[in-house]
């Protein structure tokens, strides 16, 4: 990798920033001065510092984050604020984004990751991949109404939903374990069974639950083993 490439993924600034490091002689490899951008270095055995200080190279990053609700699941929005505003200045880079979305006023589990080959394999219809929803509903669950989540629903979509989970929390609390992620589903799915939601929280996703102990709008790095388990998913 560039020298340049690999200060920049290190989020030690843009292009431009490191190259002006670089030709200040404030970067060595290996205990070398190093002033040529182009200078290629082995991510994982060069040892780069720069004023001194190692630099820890990471490829990809992976973020728990509790969302709350009124907050938009995107990287930029011209109206509303937005999931990575939500991030603190020193884990904020240019290549992640949210893994799927969340409706605007639909909290809990949301992964902001760079890693485009997880995302894809997490949101990809063919890989079936659970999410959980605790779901505030209107009125209570029939049995027949349970079944028909259960089964498989008309949303307006050429086909129904694929079959779906329902635990019964309370007379109006539910869980849903969904495997597909279309458009407002859970609110179309509910709808379809005359009742509507009030409230929406996702508390699982991949095999993962949400860390009970994140705060609305607070946040966590996955653990290696939370990042096999997504892998695995």
């Amino acid at each position: 990798m560039r020298l340049d490439k690999f200060l920049c993924e290190a989020n030690l600034g843009t292009r431009s920033q490191v190259k002006d490091l670089i030709r200040r002689g404030a970067v060595t490899v290996n205990d070398v001065s190093v002033k040529g951008a182009e200078t290629r270095v082995d991510e994982e055995t060069d040892i780069v510092c720069v004023q001194g200080r190692p630099v820890h190279y990471q490829k990809f990053f992976y973020y728990m984050l509790n969302k709350p609700p009124g907050i938009v699941s995107a990287t930029r929005d011209k109206l509303s604020a937005t999931v990575m505003e939500l991030l603190r200045p020193e884990h904020r880079r240019s290549d992640l984004f949210p893994a799927g979305r969340l409706d605007k006023d639909t909290e809990g589990f949301l992964l902001l990751t760079n890693d485009g080959e997880l995302a894809h394999r997490l949101l990809s219809p063919k890989k079936h991949v659970d999410k959980t929803y605790r779901v505030s509903i209107d009125h209570g669950l029939s049995e027949e109404d349970i079944q028909r989540l259960e089964q498989g629903v008309d949303i307006g979509e050429d086909c129904p939903t694929l079959p779906a989970k329902v635990q019964q929390l309370e007379e109006t609390v539910i869980l849903l374990t969904i495997q597909e992620g279309k458009f407002h589903q859970v609110k179309r799915m509910l709808m379809a069974v005359d009742n509507s939601v009030t409230a929406l929280k996702r508390i699982s996703f991949g095999g993962i639950t949400l860390d009970d102990t994140l705060k609305p709008g607070e946040y966590r790095e996955l653990t290696k083993e939370e990042v096999k388990i997504l892998y695995g998913t």
